[in-house]
């Protein structure tokens, strides 16, 4: 595809092998734990943004599924490798996915069609 990747990674994360093998690698800003700078959307925005970063794949775990995340990238003209927004809400919401599959006929282990208000 001739492209370059470009990696994130919060400090202490320095040694992380991930860091090795990318054209261009950049430090998220302290953000109380390791995992909180991979999860603060705004200053992945800003790194990808001072950047030049086209398009964010990310990963496995921590924003993939977050249709905020993918919005952001959205809203800021980048292009985020993944599921739709639509898809992620629809999908992050076991109601609505369901809803969505009795609706396209696709078959579903019977129960409420409403989301439960109380454990009983």
């Amino acid at each position: 595809l001739n492209l370059k990747t470009a990696s994130i990674y919060a400090f202490e994360d320095r040694a992380s092998a991930h860091r090795w093998d990318t054209d261009e690698l950049y430090l998220l800003p302290a953000c109380g734990t390791p995992v909180q700078a991979y999860l603060n959307i705004q200053n992945i925005i800003k790194v990808a943004k001072d950047n030049g970063v086209d398009a964010i794949h990310p990963g496995y775990g921590f924003l993939s599924e977050s249709a905020e995340f993918a919005q952001a990238c959205a809203d800021n003209g980048i292009t985020f490798v993944g599921p739709s927004v639509e898809n992620l809400v629809t999908f992050g919401d076991k109601t609505k996915a369901r809803e969505l599959a009795i609706k396209s006929g696709v078959s579903v282990v019977p129960g409420t069609t409403e989301p439960l208000t109380t454990a009983d």
